[in-house]
């Protein structure tokens, strides 16, 4: 294990993995350095425990060893630039957990562009059914740095690309790559380096390769063991659905795992992401009935295909999760007549494609946000004959406004369905935010 004892460590970013990152360091008795944009109640905190706020130095600091930043950072960042100029090594933390974690606790790894968080909590919850110490920490809330050293016997561990940009030698037991499709470019700077960083997740053992997604098997070509997994028939030493079945095609035969029915989320990619899940809970060596079991236990994250209420006949359902065209087109799939409300900020992403893929789904439309009047130009384009209205209002009452439409636009037995495709910056401080405003106006329509 490398030591920090004495060392000059510049963290920076103060959110949730830096504070994470500043806690453990000084634990390890490094000198700590935290660099933010400005002061708040989490630097005061990190002061009182021992570091130093620098704010964001024009310079690195004199006597720093190394710096570990946060996934927020961009790795063109001017400090994080200087640093490496100078020969100053730039980690993230989660290269910093793995550099300190006990090896006796291997790491199953989820990553993709859409699907990570559900994944990752099935693959914790078929553990857990398994008997086995376990936790999902990373990308899905828990930093990796507050695991450190904790009794576990194996960590389900969710990876964004700029976490795995900032970890070359993380070498999961197992790790998964569920889809891929454009995203985060502009943090990455092209869709190529973005992918780079995905691939990154197959350094270890065993790569789980969605063989339904281009992308995923293109980025593990060449590694030595595959296990793969498909919403068709299962492949040798490969999981598959067969009669609603989800079968392990192991080589002593096959061995079914679960029904499609224990799955408590709708839509067949979640079946992906639960094929995934049981495929690195197989790996480890889990049980058939383990698998079954944690399925059952499964409840979502918040924000992800969650049924709000029911009104009308009208079914409301909270995904604003779907932050990208390619989680939108995912959450559409899983419901037969809409009302979409969609819109935000769509980071460069182009949409006809995927605009025209949903049309034949939708009743009619509601487009909020900074983006809306790109993807309104779409559908203008790709479905002429859909009713769509644009609410131009981004002050605190603009989601009730947009509820309000969907609802006048529905019919019984449609769902009106927040898949934005777009995230929320623009108007809302994240995705949870958005969600609850959808949240809090259909419950006041219901009051109605």
């Amino acid at each position: 294990m490398i030591s920090y004892q004495g060392r000059t460590v510049l963290v920076a970013g103060a959110a949730v993995a830096g504070a994470a990152v500043t806690r453990l360091l000084l634990r390890l008795g490094a000198h700590v350095l935290v660099a933010d944009q400005q002061e708040s109640e989490r630097t005061a905190e990190l002061q009182r425990a021992g570091a130093r706020f620098v704010g964001v130095p024009p310079a690195v600091p004199p006597a720093v060893d190394i710096v570990v930043t946060s996934p927020g950072w961009r790795p063109d960042h001017p400090l994080l630039a200087a640093a490496a100029a100078a020969g100053i090594d730039v980690i993230g933390e989660v290269e910093l957990a793995w550099q300190l974690r006990d090896p006796a606790v291997p790491w199953l790894a989820v990553t993709g562009t859409n699907g990570k968080t559900t994944t990752v909590l099935m693959l914790e919850c078929i553990l857990r059914a398994a008997g086995l110490r376990t936790v999902a920490a990373g990308n899905v809330g828990l930093p990796l740095a507050e695991v450190v050293g904790s009794p576990y016997d194996v960590l389900a561990v969710e990876l964004g690309s700029p976490q795995l940009h900032g970890a070359p030698s993380v070498r999961p037991l197992a790790g998964t790559v569920l889809n891929l499709a454009p995203d985060h470019i502009d943090w990455h700077g092209s869709f190529e380096a973005y992918a780079a960083a995905k691939a990154r997740v197959y350094a270890g053992d065993v790569a789980v390769v969605n063989l339904d997604d281009e992308w995923s098997v293109r980025l593990a070509h060449g590694h030595s063991r595959i296990v793969g997994f498909s919403l068709s028939a299962p492949r040798p030493d490969g999981l598959g659905v067969a009669d609603g079945v989800l079968v392990h095609r192991a080589p002593d035969g096959d061995v079914a795992l679960a029904d499609v029915g224990d799955i408590p989320v709708p839509g067949s990619h979640n079946v992906a992401n639960a094929l995934a899940a049981a495929a690195l809970a197989r790996v480890y060596g889990v049980q058939p009935a383990a698998v079954a079991g944690g399925l059952r236990d499964f409840r979502p994250a918040p924000h992800r295909n969650a049924l709000v209420s029911t009104v009308d006949g009208v079914a409301y359902v909270d995904d604003s999760k779907a932050t990208n065209p390619h989680a939108a087109a995912a959450s559409l799939s899983a419901y037969g007549r809409v009302v979409w409300i969609a819109g935000g900020l769509l980071k460069g992403v182009a949409v006809d494609d995927f605009v025209a893929s949903i049309s034949h789904r939708l009743a009619a439309v509601v487009l909020l946000g900074a983006d809306r009047g790109v993807l309104a130009e779409a559908l203008a384009r790709h479905a002429p004959d859909v009713p769509v209205t644009e609410v131009t209002r981004t002050d605190n009452g603009a989601m009730d406004e947009v509820v309000t439409r969907a609802a006048a636009l529905a019919a019984p037995g449609d769902t009106v369905l927040l898949a934005p495709a777009a995230a929320s910056w623009d108007m809302y401080s994240d995705y949870s935010q958005r969600g609850r405003a959808f949240a809090d106006a259909v419950r006041k329509l219901a009051a109605l």
